[in-house]
C-alpha cells in the first residue's frame, strides 16, 4: 500500500529529491515545509507535490503523514529524526546522521523502540567503486581484505561557497566552517558499503585553514572549527586499517569525482583517480573504468537545476554506470526516465527507503549502518583537535531482527 511523505527543508538537495518520491509508485502524496515558506510553496509548484505545512511540528501532528524525509541542515538532523519519530513516523534522512555520540545513540534507541523505518541516505553505498568492491569481496577475489581509502575530495571553491550562501544567510561564514570530518560518511560509506567491518580506534590530524577569508576561523565558526582539511586512520574490528580524506581546500577537479576508493586485498586490489580505475593482481591490471564511469541523466542547464551552483551540477545529473545494469533493474519504470545523480545514487535511495516501509524491512543503511558511517568521525575530529591522540570508538551494535 502506497504512503505518505513530508518533505522537511525545499533546498538544493531536496528539490532534486522531491521529483523521485513524487513519481515513486509506492508514495501516494508529497507534502513540503521549510522554515521559508516560500521555497517550500516553490517547490511544491514545480514539481506539482502536494501542499505545504507551516512548520514542521505541523507536519508531524498530522495524521495524513506516515513519513518524513529530512534535507535540513546537516548539524541540525539528529534532534528533527528523533522528534520525527518519536510522533511516529518513519524517516529518511540526508547525510550525515547526526554529529555527536549522544545524538547517535538517541536515534538508535528510538528506532529500536518505536520499530519504525529509519534510513540515511549515503550515496557511497552505491557508489559504482564500492558496488564492484562489493561483488569482488562476496567472490572472494580480494583475498583477505586488509586496507581500505576512502577520500570526499570537495574543493570550496567549487560551489560551496555559494551552496552555503544559499542556505545560510547573512551569517553563512560561520557554518561555512562545518568541520570536514563531521560528514565524514561519503568517505567511509563507500569504503565499509563494500567491506562489512567497523571501525574501533582513530589517530587524526586537521590541517589548519590559511585561506584567511572569515571561513575556517574559529573566531567566525559556529562550530569553533578552524580545520579545512582533515585526515583520519582507522583500526577495523576486522583486521587492518582505514584511511580517509575529508578535503575542502584541495586542487582538483571536483566535478569529476568527488569521492574515490582504495581497497587492498591478499588477492587482488581496486585504485582509483579522477578518470581512471583499475583492478589488480599479481597477474596485471585491468582497466575497469567502462564499468565504473557514469553517464549523465539530465542536462546540466535542467531548468529544475537554477538554484544549484553551476560547479556543483554534474553531480546532480551523473546516472547510472555499467556496473549498475543488473540492480537497476528493480527501479520502477516511473524513475528509470527521470534525473538521476551522486553517480547513480538517488533512485536507489529513493526505492530502498519505499521497500523498506512497503515490506517493513531493515534498508541496507539502517539506523545501526548509518552509526557506523558517521560515529568514527566524530570521534575523529575529536582526535584531531587533541593533535592526533588515538581515540576509542564505541559501536552502537547490531540491527533487531525485524
Amino acid at each position: 500500500m502506497a504512503f505518505t511523505m513530508g518533505l522537511v527543508g525545499a533546498g538544493q538537495f531536496a528539490g532534486q529529491f522531491a521529483t523521485l518520491f513524487h513519481h515513486h509508485p509506492g508514495i501516494s502524496a508529497v507534502h513540503v515545509t521549510d522554515v521559508v515558506p516560500s521555497r517550500a510553496a516553490e517547490l511544491v509548484a514545480s514539481a506539482g507535490l502536494a501542499g505545504t505545512f507551516g512548520s514542521f511540528q505541523e507536519m508531524l501532528a498530522s495524521p495524513e503523514i506516515d513519513s518524513v524525509a529530512i534535507f535540513t541542515q546537516r548539524w541540525t538532523h539528529g534532534p528533527l529524526v528523533v522528534e520525527a519519530l518519536r510522533a511516529g513516523k518513519h524517516v529518511y534522512s540526508a547525510v550525515p546522521m547526526a554529529i555527536t555520540v549522544d545524538e547517535i545513540a538517541a536515534i538508535i534507541d528510538a528506532v529500536r523502540e518505536t520499530g519504525l523505518t529509519y534510513m540515511m541516505g549515503e550515496t557511497s553505498y552505491y557508489n559504482p567503486s564500492t558496488v564492484y568492491a562489493r561483488q569482488k569481496l562476496a567472490s572472494g577475489e580480494f583475498g583477505r581484505l586488509f586496507y581500505g581509502e576512502g577520500d570526499y575530495i570537495h574543493d570550496m571553491d567549487l560551489g560551496f561557497y555559494e551552496a552555503y550562501q544559499y542556505s545560510g544567510g547573512a551569517a553563512w561564514k560561520s557554518t561555512a566552517s562545518y568541520p570536514p570530518l563531521l560528514y565524514p560518511t561519503h568517505s567511509i560509506g563507500g569504503v565499509l558499503g563494500a567491506w562489512p567491518t567497523h571501525a574501533v580506534a582513530v589517530s587524526a590530524i586537521g590541517v589548519v585553514d590559511e585561506r584567511g577569508d572569515g571561513v575556517f576561523e574559529r573566531g567566525v565558526s559556529q562550530f569553533d572549527n578552524d580545520f579545512s582539511n582533515a585526515t583520519a586512520l582507522f583500526e577495523l574490528a576486522a583486521g587492518g586499517s582505514m584511511r580517509i580524506n575529508e578535503f575542502r581546500r584541495v586542487g582538483y577537479p571536483t566535478h569529476l569525482r568527488e569521492s574515490r576508493f582504495r581497497w587492498f586485498g591478499t588477492e587482488g586490489s581496486f585504485e582509483q583517480l579522477a578518470r581512471t580505475t583499475v583492478w589488480q593482481t599479481r597477474d596485471g591490471i585491468e582497466d575497469i573504468s567502462h564499468l565504473i564511469d557514469t553517464h549523465a541523466s539530465a542536462s546540466v542547464d535542467d531548468p529544475a537545476l537554477a538554484h544549484v551552483a553551476p560547479a556543483l551540477r554534474d553531480a546532480f545529473v551523473s546516472g547510472y554506470a555499467a556496473i549498475h545494469e543488473h540492480e537497476r533493474r528493480r527501479i520502477p519504470a516511473e524513475l528509470q526516465s527521470l534525473h538521476n545523480g551522486h553517480e547513480g545514487s538517488h533512485h536507489f535511495l529513493v526505492d530502498d527507503f519505499v521497500r523498506a516501509v512497503t515490506d517493513q524491512t531493515l534498508p541496507p543503511v539502517n539506523a545501526w549502518q548509518a552509526a557506523r558511517f558517521t560515529l568514527p568521525g566524530v570521534i575523529a575530529h575529536a582526535s584531531a583537535r587533541r593533535g592526533g591522540e588515538r581515540l576509542m570508538i564505541p559501536d552502537m551494535g547490531e540491527p533487531n531482527a525485524r
